[in-house]
């Protein structure tokens, strides 16, 4: 019995860190877990009156306010509307960054005329295309639009060219050997050694095109969530503010782990970049 009970014991030093591998289990607390500390920092400093009250929102009013906005509709309409604008942004950039992506790639004339191009211009931020995209087409949809396209496509096509420059050089000779065509090398080794790196690059362009969406609604904007925290600013109404943070961030964190993780991690697996690590027994 004291044997075996020398082997149940742990030492006090030990409890921290087999409670936390007890709740990394759950994923639902390991996604929630790192926030807790934030949440009770935030909650003291407005406790301890660390900034006025007035410039410095608590937790409790926060949520008061979300609640307000969802209640009015207000919420849900400036929300809308930000997707809406995300999604139709996003579409034009995949419909024109992948084909020319893959045309640079490929095509060594192209890439000699497009490279320095397509470096020199991604060097341009987003924003300083504003003022004249303004004076063209207004504060409209299509600024906005344009703006997210800019931002998305850029690092699309980088990743695209990285891609097809990674595809060991050996798998297309062999799949030459054996007689397949262009298309075939391209369709059935360069695309499938390529899409790893270029779902990647999706994923880096819907981050960089959801804050240039944000941006530009602050700037341009009529509606959004963006215009809705910059509107707030008026009336002084610091919850608004918070409201909109947290929602960007939690519906960001919702699409990349709900959807864009689980792509880029599936494919890099399928096409055997890595493998899944086994769970220990």
């Amino acid at each position: 019995m004291a044997v075996r009970e020398a082997h149940i014991r742990r030492p006090i030093w030990a409890l921290p860190l087999l409670l936390g591998r007890a709740v990394s289990k759950y994923s639902l607390v390991r996604n929630l877990g790192p926030f807790l500390p934030i949440l009770f920092l935030w909650w003291l400093a407005v406790r301890l009156e660390v900034f006025p009250t007035a410039f410095f929102s608590g937790p409790a009013e926060v949520i008061a306010s979300f609640g307000n906005l969802i209640y009015k509709g207000i919420l849900p309409g400036y929300l809308e509307d930000s997707l809406y604008r995300l999604i139709s942004g996003v579409f034009y950039s995949l419909v024109v960054g992948i084909p020319l992506g893959f045309l640079i790639g490929l095509n060594r004339t192209a890439r000699r005329l497009a490279w320095p191009l397509l470096l020199f211009f991604q060097a341009i931020g987003d924003i300083a295309w504003l003022p004249i995209l303004i004076i063209w087409f207004g504060f409209s949809l299509t600024t906005v639009t344009l703006v997210i396209v800019y931002t998305v496509i850029f690092p699309l096509m980088v990743n695209i060219v990285a891609g097809i420059d990674g595809v060991p050089e050996d798998l297309i000779r062999a799949a030459r050997s054996l007689g397949a065509s262009r298309w075939q090398v391209i369709w059935e080794v360069i695309v499938p050694g390529a899409l790893p790196v270029i779902v990647t690059g999706i994923r880096t362009g819907l981050g960089y095109g959801w804050r240039a969406l944000i941006a530009a609604e602050i700037i341009v904007g009529t509606s959004g969530v963006g215009f809705m925290m910059f509107d707030a600013r008026r009336s002084a109404q610091v919850t608004e503010v918070f409201v909109g943070m947290i929602v960007l961030g939690v519906l960001w964190y919702a699409t990349d782990a709900l959807i864009l993780a689980p792509l880029e991690r599936s494919t890099i697996e399928r096409w055997g970049m890595v493998h899944r690590p086994q769970e220990a027994v």
